[in-house]
């Protein structure tokens, strides 16, 4: 049998936490080994016991989640997963815990029937097994990576999205990413120039959270990023995030292309889904896009990915020095979606300038 992973779960309620140890200990491949009603509590048990993740509630006395976890990242490099209320400032404190280091962020249930807790387990559950195999060491602030030293252009200042280079007007990025994805992602879009193609964004995160993440991206960027709603058309100078809890898909409209966003069943384990997003962008887009997938477990965005590629599209996955978790860049490499391999220096160039130059056909790597 594999080894379980060692759990320490934190939450000021002692209701909170007996509900989630009972759950996660059903789960055969995780192990409580200890919860702790505070940060000065968690602390004694991270050092006596050393856990594999710790799950963490952000709203709590003495000292918050945040505070926390800036004290202890940089002694004890323990992955943790953020569960919080999805009350405005549960949330608002949980992005603020991911741009701290945490890894991951659940809500806690709306509602009290066992289907709404048994589905916020397995989230738990799932977000844990994708922590637990995470290098904590590369989820670095994004000032930390390597700076860009591409020859952009510097754009005048402002969001208008209405000057620049013609060419990027009818053309598109699609980009997805899980685990360790805000911290990339903040670094990406801060250095887009004014005039980038349209482009749309699938980060699994839970509702509301999408919102925030869409909002503070927007406050540290020369383009205008929001949380994208139906219909929402994609143009040049707007970066638009899919909403939590929703599939998107990229749609023609006219001579360029608009999002559709509608509930669906979870494609890959995820709603929503980067293949969703690029299967639907290699149908309407074609040569017209360029795709990237960045750091996260499983292979959520390969096919779709594979499907760009084919269809002329200029395909890219992050490299794995770089990546937390190199598992959708690895299934992207190996099954011929990925042209390229980037460290993250080399993605915002690769996007503005190289997806004009013909793809090359895929080829798959051996395993």
């Amino acid at each position: 049998m594999s080894k379980k992973i060692k759990v320490l779960v934190v939450d000021d309620s002692a209701i909170a936490r007996e509900m989630l140890v009972r759950g996660l200990s059903r789960k055969p491949d995780i192990e409580i080994i200890a919860q702790a009603g505070d940060a000065y509590e968690a602390r004694d048990h991270i050092v006596l016991s050393a856990p594999d993740v710790m799950t963490l509630d952000v709203e709590m006395p003495r000292m918050d989640g945040i505070e926390f976890l800036k004290r202890l990242l940089p002694q004890y490099p323990i992955p943790v997963v953020v569960v919080s209320a999805l009350t405005a400032e549960g949330s608002k404190k949980a992005l603020e815990a991911m741009q701290a280091g945490a890894m991951g962020v659940v809500a806690k249930p709306r509602g009290r029937t066992p289907g709404d807790l048994e589905r916020m387990i397995e989230e738990l559950a799932e977000q844990i097994r994708e922590a637990s195999i995470a290098d904590i060491g590369k989820q670095t602030k994004r000032e930390e990576f390597p700076k860009s030293t591409s020859p952009l252009r510097s754009p005048p200042p402002g969001k208008s999205g209405t000057s620049g280079s013609k060419d990027n007007r009818d053309r598109m990025i699609a980009i997805g990413a899980s685990t360790g994805g805000t911290v990339i992602l903040n670094y990406l879009v801060s250095r887009f120039p004014q005039d980038m193609p349209g482009t749309v964004i699938v980060q699994h995160m839970p509702p509301v959270f999408t919102r925030l993440f869409a909002e503070s991206l927007n406050r540290e960027s020369k383009v205008e990023v929001r949380e994208a709603a139906d219909g929402d058309e994609i143009r040049q100078g707007l970066v638009l995030v899919a909403p939590g809890d929703f599939q998107l898909k990229v749609v023609k409209k006219g001579k360029g292309w608009a999002v559709s966003i509608a509930p669906g069943d979870k494609v890959s384990g995820h709603r929503p889904s980067v293949d969703v997003l690029f299967s639907s962008v290699a149908e309407a887009a074609g040569p017209n896009a360029a795709g990237l997938i960045l750091t996260g477990m499983g292979r959520d965005g390969a096919d779709g990915l594979l499907d760009m590629r084919r269809s002329g599209a200029r395909c890219f996955a992050q490299n794995e020095e770089s990546a937390v978790v190199f598992g959708m860049p690895r299934e992207a490499a190996e099954n011929g979606a990925a042209e390229r391999l980037l460290s993250p220096e080399e993605m915002v160039p690769a996007l503005y300038s190289d997806f004009r130059k013909p793809a090359s056909a895929p080829q798959r790597t051996r395993r």
